[in-house]
């Protein structure tokens, strides 16, 4: 008879890991598992903040307490440094975002004889999960299902529906996908949601692009003071904690750098949290960020200028680079390979990398690192509370 193993961590997936290289889900670092995957709890091994666990494919980890939950953090982002020979010189504390903190959601909505579906899918599936809860919304974006709900019911196409939920200044914009709005009635339904939910804006996208039907005022998001248009669909980090922990982070890196540049900056999330005695140019492609970002310029005293360019394309050259005294960049999940390259023949010797994905981030540090800059200061976060997710804000120096 085999003795029972402890877990000794959790895999990238979630699933808790035996020294023996067995991979059980469900399971928590110092739980037990015995020879037939049964598992005995351990001292990491929490009840669930949500009803809807193990069915709602949005959380994979609410049965895991925040000290695991942290380990996890850090771990994939330091075994993804350590996987191409990078060691930091400072692994500052994980920031884990707190629940109700999500200001983005990405619901699926779907009528049916009896009313309507509205929540996330189901992991592995593309069934719908009802929502009753959802601890890891922001309170007024979580107050919204109901109602929504009821709209759908009433109004929905017979196909599913896309819902995209952000907090704005104003209130809660709504962007909903696949949910043909034809005729008198139709129309005046989706004004009267809008109302009586207070919305912010409410836009519908019926394969055109978002199309906006209310909007009492401009919606804007303030970034570090400085209020900035947001256009339907725009990217914006998921919690505001989880920003101010990384904007702070490049701030504090960047002292005594007084023209720095922002690649990949989207709507100006860094670059208006940089602009306190220094210059900062933004770099972005996506044409709509790009003109929020510019027409907010002016806002925060002429220190940030706005350039639309596609770093993917037509990353900056040295001779560009080296004109600036540091650079940040935020690029999507791929990393940015070309860029990169770029950084490294130049003569710049501080880069403030943020990330969304610990592995292609440690393939462009690898880079790095080949062009003598060291890894200095490494900060893991949890932004996305409960999910394998997992992000991190880091500097490099030569």
């Amino acid at each position: 008879m085999t003795l029972p193993e402890p877990i000794i961590r959790l895999a990238a997936k979630g699933d808790g890991v035996t020294a023996s290289g067995r991979h059980i889900a469900g399971a928590v670092p110092r739980d037990m598992v015995d020879e037939s995957g049964a598992i005995t709890p351990g001292p990491h091994h929490i009840a669930p903040a949500c009803r809807h666990f193990n069915t709602c494919g949005g959380c994979l980890l609410q049965h895991v307490d925040d000290a695991a939950l942290t380990d996890f953090v850090r771990d994939r982002v330091v075994h993804a440094a350590r996987g191409q020979g990078l060691e930091p010189g400072e692994l500052l504390p994980v920031h884990l975002s707190p629940p109700h903190a999500r200001r983005r959601a990405g619901l699926h909505g779907l009528r049916t004889a009896k009313g309507a579906v509205l929540g996330y899918r189901e992991g592995g599936s593309h069934r719908v999960v009802d929502l009753a809860e959802c601890p890891v919304l922001h309170p007024r974006l979580a107050a919204l299902i109901p109602p929504l709900r009821r709209f759908v019911a009433a109004h929905g196409p017979k196909a599913m529906v896309g819902i995209d939920l952000t907090l704005a200044d104003q209130g809660v914009e709504a962007s909903i996908s696949q949910f043909p709005l034809e005729g008198l009635g139709p129309t005046e339904a989706a004004l009267d949601f809008a109302r009586d939910q207070a919305l912010a804006r409410l836009s519908f996208d019926q394969g055109y692009g978002p199309e906006t039907v209310w909007e009492p005022e401009p919606v804007t998001v303030t970034l570090a003071g400085v209020p900035v248009g947001l256009p339907p669909g725009a990217f914006l980090q998921a919690t505001a904690d989880a920003e101010n922990r990384m904007v702070a982070d490049a701030a504090e890196w960047f002292v005594g750098a007084r023209i720095v540049v922002d690649l990949f900056a989207g709507l100006g999330t860094f670059a208006f949290g940089l602009r306190d005695g220094r210059k900062v140019l933004a770099v972005e492609a996506e044409r709509a960020a790009h003109l929020a970002c510019k027409a907010a310029g002016p806002r925060a005293g002429g220190t940030v200028l706005a350039l639309h360019r596609d770093l993917f394309r037509s990353p900056l050259q040295p001779d560009e680079l080296n004109r600036f005294d540091a650079v940040l960049l935020d690029p999507p999940r791929a990393g940015a390979r070309a860029q990169v390259a770029e950084i490294a023949a130049s003569t710049v010797s501080r880069v403030v990398y943020v990330s969304c994905n610990p592995s292609s981030w440690a393939r462009d540090a690898a880079v790095l690192a080949g062009a003598g800059f060291k890894l200095s200061k490494l900060r893991p976060v949890g932004q996305f509370r409960w999910s394998t997710h997992v992000e991190l804000v880091s500097l490099f120096e030569r």
